[in-house]
């Protein structure tokens, strides 16, 4: 057995050696390939991964409530998604919020939205209607962060362009010249604070010797802890390499170019630039395998996402590979025909091996399926493990629901009993000197019937102005009562409201009427007629003052008397 071990293995070497992939590369970059390997072997959970939050970022979309910033921050998060995965569903959201933008006669974001089309245009290679999109846009009146979403764009298309017209036309030249003005406008806006500043830096400069040797140890710094997940660490990393070309240092190239690629991989990027050039570069070098999945990734990629410019720029290419990749497996064919003879005298000794090999595989069989129901008992544990814990999840879910409901329970209990002592002991107070102004009253009166002083009693029947002071002195307690447990409420109220119809009160004031309104309705009173009882005035009167408040409401005016019931903490 030992010496057909070794025939077997001599000749199983002999076979392998010309099927090996070529490509001679430094450790480092071996390396790296088998974890782009690796990336693109896993690329479906990456891509469902991506599908996932794609979906969460749609149902947080369609939740009722939200307000036009939170709407337009979501829509912009999924459209970053959608781009680069699926150009309908991406055009369809573009069209909706330019839409959407153009029924609030928001320019801005009608302007944002306008780019964002003509990038999905662009990427799909419909560049003609990308061009008609971007050109119906004037940058000098845009802001200055929506300028450089327009130059980054005009530099994304013009590109593209460029791209896809082959060979050194005078056309193409003219879009390489417009591809520079834009880049040049870039520079010229980017600051040192923006993301994409050095990628900014690195299309201007990049054939500066002594720029070029700066902006690549800054890029080197800035993704020296990336974890190359997302479209920016594959952005800047490209043109890392590219940088890293330029000044001949070709390990460092191939090993940006790799990094870049497996950013795109895990962020579902399917406009891959980086692996594109990747391929060409590897087939360059005479790594057929790599090159060849590489390209048709690439390739695959484009058709999925009508990227009409990739599928042009990938064709040439992939036919080369293609070609090339044929040539070899020919060769290759007609080598295993005469491996397949030098083989054929290892048969007999191979026979010999059978008779063997049929007991192991037997015993191998029997433990095989002792270990087959041991891991299928271990699975039924799992299962019902998982499931305990799924029950468990649910219980501790609900439980926690029960304790948030039960601490804001507590905390409305807490206040209305604070409001209920507050007030009682002033109502204790109010009552006794109701009590004591009420015998006085009474002694008044029978000391001037005593004396016969009947117009004096009249006079006294007869006035207002005693009933008016205890109005204005009842509500002066309640004012000073209330604003003892709310002192923030005037200031919450008027932040509500719109700046002009704010309360100003004079100094001498604590709440005026439309005040005291929302005041009983923070306490609990929203009864306009209830409300009209307590202010002496008609249940009308409190309604037209309360319509008008709402009216000046910065909020929706069917939230604002609930808004009002949970303004301010009781204080104390």
């Amino acid at each position: 057995m030992r010496l057909h071990t070794l025939v077997f293995t001599f000749i199983a070497l002999l076979i392998a050696c010309p099927l090996r992939a070529g490509g001679n590369y430094s450790p480092d970059v071996k390396l790296l390939l088998e974890q782009l390997d690796t990336v693109l072997a896993h690329r479906a959970d990456h891509t469902a991964r991506a599908q996932q939050q794609m979906t969460s970022l749609k149902a947080s979309l369609a939740r009722p409530g939200l307000s036009e910033a939170q709407h337009q921050l979501l829509s912009q998060q999924l459209f970053d998604m959608l781009s680069v995965s699926e150009d309908n569903a991406a055009l369809a959201l573009a069209n909706e919020n330019i839409d959407r933008a153009t029924g609030r006669n928001d320019l801005q974001q009608v302007a944002l939205w306008t780019i964002n089309k003509s990038f999905v245009l662009s990427a799909t290679g419909l560049l003609k209607e990308s061009y008609d999109v971007l050109s119906s846009i004037n940058p000098s009146l845009l802001p200055r962060e929506l300028r450089l979403q327009y130059y980054k764009q005009a530099v994304y298309l013009y590109s593209h362009m460029g791209l896809y017209l082959a060979g050194s036309s005078r056309l193409r030249k003219q879009y390489a010249a417009r591809e520079q003005a834009s880049t040049d406008s870039l520079n010229a806006l980017c600051e040192p604070q923006d993301p994409l500043y050095l990628w900014c830096r690195s299309l201007k400069y990049g054939n500066d010797a002594t720029q070029r040797a700066v902006l690549i140890n800054q890029l080197e710094q800035k993704l020296g802890h990336s974890a190359y997940d997302n479209r920016t660490d594959a952005l800047l990393a490209y043109v890392l390499a590219r940088l890293n070309r330029s000044a001949g240092h070709e390990d460092q190239y191939l090993a940006y170019l790799i990094r870049s690629g497996m950013a795109d991989i895990r962020s579902a990027n399917r406009d891959i630039a980086s692996l594109e050039e990747l391929a060409k570069e590897l087939f360059r070098l005479g790594d057929l395998d790599h090159s060849y999945a590489y390209i048709n990734f690439c390739q695959q990629n484009a058709l999925d996402f009508n990227n009409r410019v990739r599928v042009v720029s990938i064709a040439a290419t992939q036919n080369s590979i293609w070609q090339a990749y044929q040539a070899r497996s020919q060769a290759q064919e007609r080598r295993l025909g005469i491996y397949t003879a030098l083989l054929s005298v290892l048969a007999v000794v191979l026979l010999a091996s059978l008779y063997y090999n049929r007991r192991q595989m037997k015993r191998l069989a029997a433990s095989q399926k002792l270990l087959e129901e041991a891991n299928a008992v271990q699975k039924q544990q799992m299962g019902e493990l998982e499931q305990a814990h799924k029950i468990q999840e649910e219980a501790n879910h609900q439980l926690q629901t029960l304790n948030a409901e039960l601490t804001e329970a507590n905390s409305n209990l807490e206040e209305a009993n604070l409001i209920k002592e507050e007030y009682i002991n002033h109502i204790f107070v109010i009552c006794s000197n109701y009590i004591s102004k009420l015998d006085n009253y009474r002694k008044t009166i029978n000391r001037k019937i005593k004396t016969a002083q009947y117009a004096d009693i009249k006079q006294l029947t007869d006035s207002e102005s005693m009933v008016q002071d205890e109005l204005k002195e009842f509500y002066h307690n309640f004012d000073m009562v209330f604003l003892h447990l709310y002192p923030h409420f005037i200031e919450d109220f008027n932040a509500l409201l719109q700046p002009e119809a704010r309360f100003k009160l004079k100094s001498d004031e604590t709440l005026n009427t439309q005040l005291r309104i929302y005041a009983l309705v923070r306490l609990g009173i929203n009864d306009s007629v209830k409300i009209a009882q307590f202010l002496h005035c008609s249940p009308q009167t409190v309604y037209n003052y309360r319509l008008k408040t709402r009216n000046n409401a910065m909020i929706p005016k069917d939230q604002f008397a609930y808004t009002v019931s949970r303004l301010g903490k009781i204080q104390v």
